[in-house]
């Protein structure tokens, strides 16, 4: 029979209170008590703040909506068909936001930033808010310095700067997307970060896009946000936007680093999964919405 020798079990006892780490981590969580049609409403959140995220199972997130008297309302972001009662619910203290930084070059990311290309997550510390107001013209920096899209039609009738604006417009297989293609892989060698945004296209679609970037080695400078038509409707718009100060809400930079390319489905419904363009923030409205109820006053109206 061994000996037992009591200074070991004195030292092993006496390293284990060393190193016990004594911080208590508090969160406040709610249940889920019905949850139909992309909403969930939620019992428990008493402290809970309108238009925060909220953290699901299944890496589902929630938007606090109608925050009532003993229940919270939330729009859920993901696959909330997998969202049952008694499901818990999370707060993340925080107003609906987006991870923006350097870490998201070279990445696909869905529209809430979160990475869905299994390189794993995104380190970095910094968040922007969704709904916050574009800066003033006076703000941002001035339109001097060309853009080339290597397309030389383009380049000598069209000639675009860095932080200006311009819309493609065209039919289903016109080439669209290849001009797209074009201008970020001809900013190879450059300082220029690319932001390819696909909303409402197919997966498959996406997937091509992101295997052309790979073979030319273009995504070293790209980042890739992807709302596809599969996705659920919370979920079809994007907000990504780059840490810049000179950033606007509508995807479009108006610094001198960011190229920002968003395509849409070609439908006539050009605002995706929104009634008419009054319920879209002005900023970010692509172009006028080509359905009957759409017209130029309503464009032009301030969101309802």
């Amino acid at each position: 029979m061994p000996q037992i020798r009591t200074d070991e079990i004195s030292k092993i006892i006496r390293e284990q209170i060393e190193h016990f780490d004594r911080g208590v981590s508090v969160s406040e969580v709610g249940t889920v008590i019905s949850v139909g049609d992309g909403v969930a409403r939620i019992h428990g959140l008493d402290n809970v703040m309108a238009g925060e995220l909220l953290e699901l199972p299944h890496d589902v997130a929630g938007l606090a909506l109608n925050l009532e008297e003993d229940r919270v309302s939330a729009v859920l972001f993901g696959d909330y068909v997998k969202i049952q009662e008694g499901d818990t619910v999370k707060r993340t203290k925080r107003i609906l936001s987006v991870p923006v930084g350097e870490a998201l070059v070279g990445r696909v990311v869905d529209a809430l930033g979160r990475p869905t290309d299994d390189k794993g997550p995104i380190l970095n510390e910094k968040y922007l808010s969704i709904e916050r107001l574009a800066p003033g013209v006076i703000d941002r920096q001035k339109v001097r310095e060309p853009l080339q899209t290597g397309i030389k039609a383009i380049d000598a009738m069209i000639p675009i700067g860095r932080g200006q604006r311009e819309l493609i417009i065209g039919d289903r297989q016109t080439g669209k997307t290849a001009v797209l293609l074009d201008t970020i892989l001809n900013q190879r060698g450059g300082d220029v970060i690319c932001i390819y945004v696909a909303i409402g296209q197919k997966r498959s679609t996406i997937a091509q896009v992101i295997k052309t970037l790979e073979e030319h080695d273009a995504m070293k400078y790209s980042i890739v946000v992807e709302a596809s038509s599969s996705d659920p409707a919370p979920c079809s718009t994007s907000h990504l936007m780059p840490a810049a100060p000179w950033a606007n809400s509508s995807g479009t930079a108006a610094g001198t680093r960011y190229v920002f390319t968003m395509t849409f489905p070609s439908t006539p419904w050009l605002i995706a999964k929104s009634r008419c363009c009054c319920a879209v923030l002005p900023a970010a409205r692509p172009i006028p919405a080509t359905c009957s109820i759409c017209t130029r006053a309503c464009w032009n109206a301030p969101r309802n």
